[in-house]
């Protein structure tokens, strides 16, 4: 149950990021809802390689530390996109260009 009140909020999260880019906010939430599970089941066959079948608990924890990752990389890659163009216009001369 807190993995999926966590979901709805990194999801939205993402979401305001794409918006704030100038992006489909519904496409970004759907690709952080894949990456994330796509990542937990990563998670639970590493962790059920490295630490076996037995430890169920070790096995959450190793889906919920991949699931974040799979988060963690969709924001990533939203991080790296522009800013929509009026933002970065605006923020022209602001930024500190001294090594």
């Amino acid at each position: 149950m807190l993995e999926i009140i966590a979901l709805i909020f990194l999801t939205r999260k993402n979401g305001a990021t794409a918006l704030r880019k100038g992006l489909k906010p519904g496409a970004w939430k759907l690709y952080t809802v894949l990456a994330w599970f796509a990542a937990e089941i990563i998670g639970f066959i590493v962790g059920a390689l490295l630490i076996g079948q037995v430890n169920l608990l070790g096995l959450m924890v190793f889906g919920f530390v991949f699931a974040f990752g799979g988060f963690l990389a969709i924001k990533y890659i939203l991080d790296k996109k522009p800013d929509t163009l009026d933002e970065e216009v605006n923020r022209i001369g602001t930024e500190d260009l001294r090594p």
